[in-house]
C-alpha cells in the first residue's frame, strides 16, 4: 500500500466525519438536528418473484411518494458480493435513498440471501445477468445505477456491457471483474502452495477474509451482525449448491467487458479499501490499466460498505470524484431521455 493510497483513503475518513461532527455541534448549538440530504425513514417491500418454479428474492425501498411535478425517482440496483445477500446492504442502501431520492433495490442472487439456486447447467454470467433484467421488467425500471461489490461488481460490469441502453453508471467496489485476484500470493498460499497447490488459494481466501472480519466489528458492531445474520443462515443452507457459483468465479475474466463499458461512455466510479486483502490492491491496480482510470480509495477492508453503510453517500457528496460521477451519471440521464 503505498502513501497516496493512504492518504486518499485518509482524505475520505476526514470529509466522513466532518458531517456528523458540525451536525453534533449544531444540535448543541441550537437544540435541533439538522436534517440532511431530506433525511427520512425508508422501509423496505420484500419480493419473492417465482421464475418457473424457482424463488427470487429482492428487496426494493418505499420511497414511492413524490409530489405532483417532481421528477421521476433515479433506480439504482445494489449487487452483493459472494456468500452474501441483499439484506446485508439494506444500511446503505437506506441512506443512498434518503440521501438522493434513489429507489434502491436490492436482489439476492441465485444461491443467496434466500433466493433458489441454479441448476448446476445454468451458472454462468449470462444466467446471472437475466435475473436483473427480470427484476427490472417486475418492477417497470428503465434506467438504473449499478452498485456492485466483489463478484457483485463483476455481475454489474457484465450486465452494462450487454445492457448498456439500461445503465446510467456503474459503481464499482473491490470487484473480480479483472482476474489477478486469482493467483494468490498471500502467506497461506506460500505456505501451502507446495504440498497442497489446489487448496492453497482456497486456505488463502479463506484467511483473508478471517483477517477482514475486525473491520466489520468497528463502529456499530451489533447492527452490522444484525444485518448480516439472515442472508448467512439462508446461504448455509445452500452452500453446496453455490459452489458452483465459487467455481465459476475462480476462472472468470471479464475484461472485455470492462473496455466495452469503458468505450460505451457509460460511467464508472471504481473504489476500493485500502486494507482488502480477499482482493488486493493488485488487482486495483489491474482494473485501472484494463479501463483506463483511476481507482479511488477508502477506508476499510474488503466490505468497508457493510461496517460503515453512510461510507458510499459520503463518497458521492464530499469527495470531488464522487460528485464528478453523479454530475456524469446526470448527464447520461438526459442523453438517453434525449
Amino acid at each position: 500500500m503505498v502513501v497516496a493510497e493512504l492518504r486518499e483513503a485518509g482524505d475520505v475518513a476526514v470529509r466522513s466525519l466532518s458531517s456528523p461532527v458540525s451536525d453534533a455541534f449544531d444540535l448543541l448549538r441550537t437544540g435541533h438536528r439538522r436534517h440532511r440530504f431530506g433525511d427520512r425513514r425508508i422501509g423496505w417491500q420484500v419480493v419473492n418473484l417465482d421464475v418457473d418454479g424457482r424463488r427470487l428474492r429482492y428487496r426494493v425501498t418505499d420511497n414511492v411518494d413524490r409530489a405532483a411535478g417532481d421528477p421521476a425517482p433515479v433506480w439504482a440496483m445494489s449487487l452483493h458480493g459472494y456468500f452474501a445477500g441483499g439484506s446485508m446492504y439494506t444500511r446503505e442502501s437506506e441512506l443512498l435513498a434518503s440521501r438522493f431520492g434513489w429507489r434502491v433495490v436490492n436482489p439476492s442472487l441465485p444461491g443467496f440471501g434466500g433466493s433458489d439456486p441454479l441448476p448446476d447447467a445454468e451458472v454462468t454470467m449470462a444466467h446471472l445477468t437475466d435475473e436483473l433484467s427480470r427484476i427490472r421488467e417486475h418492477l417497470g425500471i428503465d434506467r438504473m445505477v449499478l452498485l456492485g461489490h466483489s463478484m457483485g461488481a463483476a455481475v454489474a460490469m457484465h450486465y452494462a456491457a450487454i445492457h448498456p441502453e439500461a445503465v446510467l453508471g456503474v459503481l464499482y467496489r473491490d470487484g473480480v471483474a479483472t482476474p489477478s485476484w486469482q493467483k494468490r500470493h498471500g502467506t497461506v498460499a506460500r505456505l501451502l502452495a507446495g504440498a497442497l497447490p489446489d487448496l492453497a488459494p482456497v486456505a488463502d481466501m479463506v484467511a483473508a477474509a478471517t483477517l477482514d472480519l475486525p473491520d466489520l466489528l468497528v463502529g456499530h458492531a451489533l447492527a452490522t451482525v444484525r444485518s448480516m445474520l439472515p442472508d448467512l443462515r439462508h446461504n448455509l443452507r445452500t452452500f453446496v449448491r453455490s459452489q458452483p457459483i465459487a467455481a465459476m468465479l475462480m476462472h472468470l475474466d471479464l475484461s472485455d467487458d470492462v473496455r466495452t463499458v469503458r468505450t460505451g461512455g457509460i460511467p464508472v466510479l471504481a473504489e476500493w479499501g485500502c486494507f482488502d486483502r480477499l482482493i488486493p490492491p493488485s488487482t486495483a491496480t489491474e482494473f485501472a490499466e484494463v479501463a483506463g482510470m483511476d481507482v479511488h480509495w477508502v477506508p476499510g477492508g474488503h466490505s468497508w460498505m457493510l461496517a460503515r453503510p453512510s461510507g458510499q453517500a459520503d463518497v458521492l457528496t464530499q469527495m470531488w470524484w464522487g460528485r464528478a460521477f453523479l454530475d456524469a451519471v446526470t448527464a447520461r440521464t438526459a442523453q438517453l431521455a434525449a
